[in-house]
């Protein structure tokens, strides 16, 4: 008698909504763990293989490349670790219910530190400062959004269905700018990818928390954790990368 709880008792499904709310809460801290993590491996990753890539004057300006740098750089390798992420997410997406969490975390991780290695080359058209100015931007309203798909009782599938075919709009005009190198253009495909990666933040954060079902078990909830991490992730360096081209100052 002495665990008879009168306000579980007056309400039967008081103690089940708190198990789903506490049980939502520590899958988003998982997920948002995750996404963190990824992000910082990226960084850490682009920052060295930079400082490894290229040679600097007393100034801190690029004065050439080492033998790394024009491997990097310079060589069929970059053409490598251009595709070698892109392939991997699909790998991961469309593998994601055969693999194990901790298979799923690790590949995840991997995909983080491979596109750190093709987005070193961002330290050599950007300044350091501005690509730092930047982020911390971009984290402020990445925060902010998807606070607002967390917390908003507004159903936001209807945006999400608009905002993927505006994301393959996207990627097609900017495979056609590619030849056209229109820089007013590519000023506007900028402005637009904000824009789209400020909505899709929004509409992943709350489609990840409509995903949790407190009866998963530990394997479907851990890769539900990690493609939630790898979607916010995708998000933000997108954002990030799109703020960047629009306001980053180059050397």
């Amino acid at each position: 008698m002495s665990d008879f709880d009168r306000n579980v008792a007056a309400f039967p499904g008081a103690g089940r909504a708190a198990a789903v709310d506490a049980g939502l809460r520590a899958h988003m801290i998982t997920v948002y763990n995750y996404m963190a993590g990824g992000v910082a491996l990226t960084g850490i990753t682009a920052w060295l293989t930079f400082q490894m890539a290229v040679i600097t004057d007393a100034a801190g300006n690029i004065t050439g490349l080492t033998s790394f740098g024009q491997a990097m750089f310079g060589s069929p390798l970059m053409w490598v670790l251009v595709l070698a992420p892109l392939g991997l997410v699909f790998f991961m997406s469309f593998r994601i219910n055969s693999l194990q969490a901790s298979t799923a975390r690790l590949l995840f991780f991997v995909y983080a530190g491979l596109l750190g290695l093709s987005l070193a080359s961002i330290f050599m058209v950007y300044t350091a400062s501005s690509i730092t100015r930047v982020f911390f931007i971009s984290a402020a309203a990445f925060g902010a959004l998807s606070l607002w798909g967390y917390t908003t009782q507004r159903d936001l599938s209807g945006m999400g269905s608009f905002l993927i075919m505006g994301l393959f709009g996207l990627i097609i005009a900017s495979l056609v700018n590619i030849f056209l190198k229109s820089s007013g253009l590519d000023w506007a495909l900028s402005a637009a990818g904000v824009l789209i990666f400020a909505g899709l933040t929004a509409w992943d954060t709350q489609k990840i928390k409509e995903m949790y079902d407190v009866n998963d078990d530990g394997t479907v909830a851990g890769r539900k954790a990690v493609m939630g991490a790898l979607s916010l992730y995708l998000d933000f360096i997108n954002l990030f990368l799109m703020l960047l081209r629009l306001v980053g100052d180059r050397r």
